[in-house]
């Protein structure tokens, strides 16, 4: 799952389709996430100290993480994403259609870094 909090993703299907959101919440044992201003529901609250007003109360509910795409700031839409390893050993997210880097998942590995001397005693 590579959607974090505060990633602005592209609904791909369902009746808010083709509309961009900030990620609000992952919900990753559910698979879900919240994305802000789409998938919205009433919900009926009666008076309390809370919510002195009382009424309906319009929230987002959580969509399938399958029902969305990251969005690429360089695409301007809706792209794959995958995860590579960069030559310090960090893994990153990148867009599949440009190669665009999209943030760090993980600190760097020293298992996973790229040996500069290896390569230069393999040219000569």
């Amino acid at each position: 799952m590579y959607i974090k909090a505060n990633d602005t993703v592209e609904i791909i299907c369902g009746e808010d389709r083709g509309v961009k959101g900030k990620v609000l919440a992952v919900k990753v044992a559910a698979g879900k996430v919240v994305v802000e201003g789409v998938n919205k529901a009433y919900k009926h609250v009666k008076r309390s100290q809370k919510n002195p007003q009382g009424g309906r109360l319009s929230r987002e509910l959580p969509l399938q993480m399958s029902n969305v795409q990251l969005v690429c700031d360089k695409c301007a839409r809706g792209v794959r994403v995958g995860a590579r390893f960069l030559d310090d050993g960090r893994k990153e997210r990148f867009c599949k259609k440009c190669g665009k880097g999209l943030g760090e998942i993980s600190p760097p590995k020293a298992a996973y870094a790229k040996k500069k001397e290896a390569k230069a005693s393999a040219k000569k």
